[in-house]
């Protein structure tokens, strides 16, 4: 069987989604071959400001809408309404992160969509859920990490102050749980030709994702510390991924380490002397290279603590796995984006070298031709009457 083109090659997914949550999810749809079509709001996505720009499409939006066409259309303006529940009636998808009932206020919510097609699946992402005692509560990653512990947990173990982490967890892990939900039922509405609403919670899935959970939830937290990091030669650093205890019993074995606690010492100074053994020993090896030979012949996994930036970029496996792209901004600039992580063995995915973010409004035509057959003096009325705009 000889399979070359994308897995969702021919599905429709109408975008209405803004910032991270949505996005990230649409865009993973567009790099396995779905037709994702953006509707854009006249001032335009936040995220087109969001990083470098070159004059060009900041590199945010450009990260997450690369790939997708673009209609703009004013959801406040009469008749838009009516417009966005007929490219409804084309779409297999409709993805959403508005706070809950802003859809509703809009007119497209869950039951008006339904009605008009009942086989579309509609993903809605948000911060605690479509129903309950926080449903229209702001919510953002950050506010996600802090009401779920992970800053607060993140100070314990690091021993410094609570302060958010450097990635957007929240929003990401949803998209990717928003995905998964959203194409189990695509499945069942391609089986049995009934869509239905996906309600995807971002403190639902940080929680549901929580490798650590397990130690609250059983009453033994605070957890043992894992995963130390060490000075290395060459003025390095290295991450061990172990706890202090098996380190230990593997240097002791393998390495000859010899314990230098002296008798009658406490726990604590049993620990610091250990540490200060394996330090040592660490910071023996005649460089680097012959640290990392040593760990492998050990079977102790490691991994060098690279500055964020060009050293993470130019880590050994980023170029032969393809994970940058050479594409361009929205004016032509030379610009670099991440590429889709999935690799088939038959199938296609992500995005060709030389692509480009869509500006605002920049497919109102081509879009509305493809999709409910708008001729130029449909689109030319709908602009007209400040339904449709572009940039």
């Amino acid at each position: 069987m000889d399979i070359k083109g994308f897995p969702l090659e021919g599905l429709k997914v109408l975008d209405l989604s803004r910032v991270l949550a949505g996005p990230f999810a649409t865009r993973m749809l567009s790099d396995l071959g779905a037709d994702v079509l953006k509707i854009e709001p006249p001032e335009g996505d936040v995220t087109r400001h969001f990083g470098k720009s070159d004059e060009g499409v900041a590199g945010f939006y450009l990260q997450q809408n690369i790939g997708k066409r673009n209609i703009c259309i004013d959801l406040k303006a009469e008749g838009a309404r009516e417009l966005v529940l007929e490219l409804c009636k084309k779409a297999d998808m409709l993805v959403e992160n508005f706070r809950p009932g802003v859809m509703k206020r809009f007119g497209l919510d869950w039951d008006s969509v339904h009605a008009v097609n009942p086989k579309l699946v509609m993903l809605s992402i948000s911060g605690f859920g479509q129903t309950g005692p926080e449903a229209k509560r702001a919510a953002y990653a950050p506010v996600v990490h802090a009401e779920a512990g992970l800053i607060a947990r993140q100070a314990e173990i690091s021993g410094g102050q609570p302060t958010d982490l450097q990635y957007s967890l929240a929003d990401s892990y949803s998209s990717l749980h928003g995905l998964v939900g959203l194409l189990a039922a695509l499945r069942v509405a391609e089986k049995t030709g009934e869509g239905q609403h996906v309600d995807i919670a971002m403190i639902n899935v940080i929680h549901a994702t929580d490798d650590y959970a397990h130690w609250a939830l059983d009453g033994v937290w605070p957890k043992p510390k894992e995963n130390q990091v060490w000075d290395a030669p060459e003025g390095k650093r290295i991450l061990i991924a172990s706890d202090m205890k098996w380190i230990w019993i593997v240097l002791s074995k393998k390495a000859g380490l010899v314990d230098p606690t002296p008798k009658g010492a406490s726990l604590e100074e049993k620990v610091a002397a250990r540490h200060k053994a394996v330090t040592e020993h660490i910071l023996s090896y005649p460089d680097f290279e012959a640290l990392t030979k040593a760990l492998d012949g050990m079977n102790l996994a490691w991994g060098l603590v690279r500055k964020f930036g060009e050293e993470s970029f130019s880590q050994t496996s980023v170029g032969p796995n393809g994970v940058l792209v050479d594409v361009e901004d929205d004016r032509g600039n030379a610009r670099r984006t991440v590429q889709s992580p999935y690799k088939f063995s038959q199938s296609q995915s992500g995005i060709a070298a030389g692509m480009r973010p869509p500006r605002r409004g920049e497919h109102n035509v081509d879009a509305l031709k493809d999709w409910i057959g708008a001729d130029e003096a449909r689109v030319s009325e709908l602009t007209e009457k400040g339904i449709l705009l572009s940039e």
